[in-house]
């Protein structure tokens, strides 16, 4: 199996694909009015077969942490409240927590002794919360809030505590769940205190579950750690629900959207499974992809509709594409928006700050950073702009550079509208160039231009009559003098 069940030091793991969920078109999961849930991330886990000083839950998948995606899916619940479990010295899982959910609240486990003790750890920062209470893990980033949303829909008065099951191909390595005929459950085994018979089941806990908050902070502290690993398991929930008299309700999803990260084989399998998501939401939104496979997406990437990928094509973090816009092929866009009906590429590069406009077209080897290409505006040719801003209509030919940075600091480049420069200028910022004005081919301009003027620092030519031929005859003649001595 891709995720092996670990305890807490290992972080349980696996993953659905159920509905994809790009963000193009970002969903809030309404929960009933009358339930108020808060959510338990466990995230202390180093992932030592990572081979890496970097957190687990700090990876990357479709250029979002793994912790992202998790709390991602929580935050689209309506979670009133997140509380993030993490190890000592985690002041980087801290500080990511917070730039997707900014009210979040942290618990420190210092000693791994297991996923129960782990949420005994956040009963303090839960102080006061009478809701539902949602468990899941920060290396599990498949996980999709309409999962979480049906898992807590499985809470009731006789009913306080739900699972999230799944059918294993493989059910090796995996917690079993021991199910009524009512389909409720009644235990949860850890395959090394698993019988043979239960071995044989492929009903597979993913550890992730919703439980009321007054049932999780009574029967949390009773759990023993009578078991082969000698740890507190958060599974063994199941079985003092069941002997309190009430029940254990169960969800099952894809085994897919539990999928959890151990390994970096694991973390690409993960990225895959993404980048199949965001292809096939982008293609259901009304965008062409010409060869899916061969186009990357992040997390955050927006396609419009009427939009046409070319192959080789990769959306770095924080790209908008509004409608009808082409994008040609092994182009890569990072930190941009592109407006209605441009056309972008071959092999262009938009850079972080990148703006561009309504019909505007970026072609082949044109580099664009912290730059604001106005409607209409062409940069066809291998040509870098950078800190700038580009008129509308106006026609930046091939070879242009705007030299923006001095050796200590930057400077803007400002191009009225209908301006056209010509091939081979080096435009040196800090620089206005107004409406309607020219620059000669190949000029390097230093100072501002008026309006409509033309600017051009070309030398004089000069050209001289048959000095080519003469220099030919001097020089063939030179050359068979030295072949003769």
């Amino acid at each position: 199996p891709l995720g092996k069940i670990a305890t807490f030091a290992g972080l349980r793991g696996r993953a659905p694909l159920c509905e994809p969920q790009h963000n193009l078109h970002n969903c809030t999961i309404s929960i009933p009015a009358m339930t108020e849930i808060a959510a338990i991330v466990l995230a202390a886990g180093m992932g030592t077969r990572m081979k890496s000083s970097l957190p687990k839950v700090l990876h990357k998948a479709a250029n979002r942490s793994l912790l992202g995606h998790a709390l991602t899916a929580v935050k689209d619940t309506q979670a009133s409240r997140t509380v993030v479990v993490h190890g000592p010295d985690m002041e980087s899982v801290r500080k990511e927590s917070t730039s997707f959910i900014p009210t979040v609240e942290f618990a420190e486990q210092t000693e791994r002794k297991g996923t129960g003790h782990a949420v005994l750890m956040a009963e303090r920062a839960m102080k006061g919360f009478s809701g539902t209470v949602l468990v899941l893990y920060g290396d599990v980033p498949l996980i999709q809030a309409q999962t979480l949303t049906k898992l807590v829909k499985h809470l009731s008065d006789q009913q306080p505590m739900a699972v999230l099951g799944f059918i294993a191909e493989n059910p090796k390595g995996y917690g079993r769940l021991i199910t009524t005929q009512k389909n409720t459950i009644v235990a949860i085994r850890e395959e090394l205190d698993a019988s043979t018979e239960e071995k044989g089941i492929r009903l597979c806990n993913s550890g992730v579950i919703a439980i009321q908050s007054e049932k999780l902070w009574k029967l949390l502290p009773k759990i023993g750690s009578k078991n082969a690993k000698g740890e507190i398991y958060l599974t063994d929930l199941v079985e003092l629900v069941n002997q309190s008299g009430k029940q254990v309700g169960l969800e099952i999803c894809d085994e897919d959207e539990v999928q959890g990260v151990n390994d970096r084989v694991q973390l690409s399998q993960i990225e895959q499974r993404l980048q199949d998501r965001y292809r096939l939401e982008a293609q259901r939104n009304g965008a062409t992809l010409i060869d899916p496979a061969s186009v990357y997406f992040s997390a955050d990437t927006r396609i419009g509709s009427d939009v046409v990928i070319e192959p080789n094509v990769i959306f770095g973090p924080g790209v908008t594409v509004a409608n009808n816009v082409e994008i040609l092929g092994h182009s890569h866009i990072e930190g941009a928006t592109i407006g209605k009906g441009a056309r972008i590429g071959p092999f262009a590069r938009l850079r972080p700050g990148a703006e561009i406009g309504e019909n505007v077209h970026i072609g082949n080897y044109v580099e664009i950073k912290k730059a604001e290409i106005s409607k209409g505006a062409k940069v066809n040719h291998l040509t870098y702009i950078g800190d700038a801003k580009v008129g509308a209509g106006s026609n930046i030919g091939a070879g242009t550079i705007t030299c923006n940075y001095d050796g200590y600091e930057k400077h803007l480049t400002e191009i009225g509208e209908n301006v056209f420069v010509g091939s081979n200028s080096s435009l040196v910022a800090p620089l206005r160039i107004g409406h309607g004005a020219n620059i000669a081919a190949g000029s390097v301009v230093t100072k501002s231009v008026p309006d409509d003027a033309l600017a051009i620092t070309r030398p004089e030519l000069i050209i001289k009559d048959g000095w080519a031929k003469a220099y030919r005859a001097i020089k063939v003649a030179k050359k068979a003098k030295k072949a003769k001595d």
